[in-house]
């Protein structure tokens, strides 16, 4: 029973292909082939390389960034596999979310998109930990070398009288 509704919507789906009915697997005008933006996140104010392959080897083609406010750019064709290539800078304005990087194949006016991610910058810098560790393990005595001498001294005396009365007791002398 199974069989027949596959065969059916399979029928229905080439027929509908043949008729010229089918729809379209790219939007007019935008050519099979990626955008690459890198890197794909992005800061305000941080550098952004846009590449393609797909206007075809040696062609050129007009980038736009105007949706992140970085307005028109250029990618020129580079000797890597048929790419063109070109860069931007995302404006210290720009606010995070998501926005659509376009680029048109200077030839044939093709449009292929690619998408650039904002993140928030931090205006802080990275600061290295100086100090020590509050972890309550050990300097309860502080940073002093003569209370850590004592305090060497101390757990000394308590290892010697603990290793004298095991021995005691193991001889039999007792407690």
């Amino acid at each position: 029973m199974r069989r027949t509704p596959r065969l059916l919507t399979g029928t229905a789906l080439a027929v509908t292909a043949a008729a010229g009915f089918a729809v379209p697997a790219h939007a007019a005008g935008t050519r099979a082939g990626s955008l690459e933006v890198y890197p794909s996140a992005a800061a305000p104010g941080g550098q952004v390389s846009v590449n393609t392959a797909a206007c075809g080897d040696g062609e050129a083609a007009a980038g736009d960034a105007g949706a992140v406010g970085a307005g028109r750019f250029t990618l020129a064709p580079s000797t890597h596999e048929g790419e063109a290539i070109g860069q931007f800078r995302v404006p210290p304005s720009a606010q995070p979310g998501t926005y659509e990087i376009v680029a048109e194949c200077a030839g044939d006016g093709r449009r292929i998109i690619g998408d650039l991610v904002v993140t928030l910058a931090s205006d802080r810098q990275p600061v290295a930990p100086r100090g020590s560790v509050k972890t309550g393990v050990g300097g309860a005595l502080g940073p002093d070398p003569e209370q850590t001498a004592a305090g060497v001294a101390a757990l000394a005396v308590a290892a010697a009288g603990g290793t004298w009365l095991l021995h005691r007791r193991a001889r039999g002398d007792g407690f």
